[in-house]
């Protein structure tokens, strides 16, 4: 049947078995190697193919395949990797109201909606059984959707072999994508960039994250690093578990750490790395999955923390905190885990000097809390840091709140449910100000057009979902980044920020793996006695203050990045364009077969 609204029309299928299908991307009528084009408005020249690698797609749902024909469709299923993902379960650092289990695993939820949502939203993979009936399989993840025709070689100079001008300000770093004007990959970073020897002699790593491809990830270590111990960090179970650690088979040098996922449809969402070199400490936080997908044409983004210094021997645990307490809070963040691989990280922490750190971490962890510790995590984190280490601004009640997601929960049939009760008064705190301000509220959302269909499974707002809070879709707001090249690479980053009324000043900022979604950022329960949160997620937050500034400038041409530059480089145009009553905001589960991408390909579900 068909849904219509002011976004358009949605078709739904009538059979209740459909929702368990995956979807699928198909391309028209056209040599396969017409995929391999880069999107119209990149420059470069398509390079040679890269005939061997192969990709998971992301978050957190299950993802399509590429149809371009059946000999090609059955070819790229004997050589896809399974990349890995799914799965739940949390942890606590302080203390945490015990949940009740039923004796299976989960723990119970005072969430009912959120449960029943997240049940329909976001099923467990499937995989074709040999009978007619279709039987799922948890923690199941279909085959790649790129084939091994989508990929191509970056140029010899897209890699950094000298250091690069950087913004040491901020320290806030945009991925390259391929195939844009070299103009928009100055000052951008790789993954091979971050881990090269630019940065340090690495000893050790540890990779946080929620999608891995271990062999494709090794191969982004120089050579002399690529046998140095790392640590994964993941929150898979089962049969996830048992094909990550398949993956490692031929890498003897990784080990793993089971992030602990107690509560129902929570993921281990964080994405970091912890680095130790011969020279120092360094720490990354990012919105990337280790797999080459989110790496290739997505925009990304990431802050990479100074080179910290070994503290002189005999120095207090308490010796190297920065203003931001970011020490204190990184180890408090590693101690949620309460893991035993963790131990020797949060050891070397303490023995380094983290003083030059000028942003604050927030981050969420699994569990119910109450009291103080209600706070320490989600949302609420963030608003007590809003409120202690922002100032009032005359007119603030003007200052738009802007949010950017790649991904959206379940949050209620009307917008007091959630986003404009609990989630709104934390955005919106600004200081001691007892005023209760109502400014607009502008969330950035992809939309079909100029849409890469391969990266569809990225966006995974379910047609359920959807229909159950079409209120939301007044909200959003067009993803366009033409001051950073990005507009055609589709955004799995995560920002939010309060803009001034000109779109030319910020009052904070916020980069994060953190969706727009209950499970992320928290919920309150029991007459808001307690916060509940399912997942792992981490962020940092720049505050003007830090910096010993009253409000950011925003930068209007960050690249090609200069490193006398005083404003923020946001990744994507402001102001927002709003959506026209034409628009509709990408939905993972329904057709696109109208809507081609600049590929050619459409989205087709089957």
């Amino acid at each position: 049947m068909e849904r219509a609204s002011q976004h358009g029309k949605w078709s739904v299928s009538s059979s209740e078995e459909d929702d368990d299908e995956l979807p699928a991307v198909r391309t028209l009528s056209k040599p396969p190697e017409a995929s391999l084009s880069n999107y119209s408005s990149l420059s470069s020249p398509v390079p040679k193919v890269e005939a061997t690698s192969v990709e998971v797609k992301p978050e957190p749902s299950p993802i399509p395949t590429l149809v371009i024909g059946s000999e090609a469709r059955q070819q790229a299923a004997k050589n896809q990797t399974y990349p890995v993902k799914y799965d739940s379960s949390p942890s606590l650092a302080g203390k945490r109201k015990l949940d009740v289990s039923d004796g299976s695993g989960w723990a119970l939820s005072d969430s009912d909606d959120d449960d029943d949502a997240a049940k329909k939203n976001n099923p467990p993979p499937v995989r074709k059984a040999p009978s007619p009936k279709r039987k799922k399989v948890a923690d199941e993840r279909p085959p790649s959707p790129h084939g091994r025709v989508y990929y191509v070689d970056e140029p010899d100079d897209f890699f950094e072999s000298s250091v690069p001008c950087l913004d040491d300000m901020f320290r806030f770093y945009l991925n390259k994508v391929t195939g844009l004007d070299r103009k928009y990959n100055s000052g951008a970073l790789h993954i091979r960039d971050v881990l090269s020897p630019l940065f340090g002699t690495l000893k050790e790593s540890v990779q946080f994250n929620y999608c891995f491809d271990l062999a494709w990830m090794v191969q982004q270590y120089p050579p002399e690093f690529r046998d140095r111990p790392v640590l994964i960090v993941h929150g898979d179970k089962r049969e996830a578990k048992a094909r990550l650690v398949q993956q490692a088979q031929p890498f003897p040098h990784i080990r793993f750490c089971q992030a602990k996922l107690d509560i129902a449809f929570g993921t281990h969402h964080t994405k970091m790395m912890l680095l130790w070199y011969d020279e120092g400490f360094r720490v990354i936080i990012l919105t990337s999955n280790l797999i080459r997908a989110d790496w290739y044409q997505k925009t990304q983004g990431m802050w990479m923390s100074p080179l910290f210094p070994r503290l002189p021997k005999g120095s207090s645990d308490t010796c190297g905190e920065s203003p931001t307490f970011f020490k204190r809070d990184l180890l408090e963040y590693l101690a949620s885990y309460r893991a035993p691989e963790l131990e020797e990280w949060i050891q070397r922490i303490k023995e380094h000097d983290l003083s030059e750190t000028r942003v604050y971490l927030v981050g969420s962890t699994p569990g119910r809390y109450v009291g103080p510790d209600m706070e320490r995590w989600g949302h609420l984190r963030l608003r007590k840091l809003l409120y202690e280490q922002t100032t009032c601004i005359p007119g603030e009640d003007q200052w738009p709140v802007v949010g950017q997601f790649s991904s959206i929960g379940s949050m209620g049939v009307d917008k007091t449910k959630w986003l404009a009760g609990e989630f709104q008064r934390t955005l919106t705190t600004l200081g001691k100000s007892s005023l209760q301000p109502n400014p607009p509220i502008h969330l950035v959302y992809f939309i079909t057009k100029s849409f890469c269909s391969l990266a569809g499974g990225s966006l995974p707002y379910s047609i359920q979902t959807a229909q159950k809070q079409l209120w939301l879709h007044s909200y959003f707001h067009r993803w366009q980044a033409d001051a950073t090249g990005r507009t055609h690479a589709m955004p799995h980053i995560k920002t939010y920020m309060r803009a001034s009324p000109d779109f030319t000043q910020l009052a904070w900022f916020l980069v994060t793996s953190a969706n727009l979604s209950k499970a992320a950022w928290g919920a309150l329960e029991k007459n808001n006695t307690q916060v509940m949160v399912r997942s792992y997620e981490l962020g940092v937050l720049y505050v003007p203050s830090a910096f010993n500034m009253k409000t950011f400038p925003v930068q209007k041409n960050p690249f090609p990045i200069s490193s006398s530059s005083s404003g923020f480089p946001v990744p994507f145009d402001l102001p927002p364009t709003c959506y026209t009553p034409n628009d509709q905001p990408w939905i993972w589960n329904i057709p696109y077969n109208k809507a081609p991408d600049t590929h050619g390909n459409v989205w087709v579900p089957s």
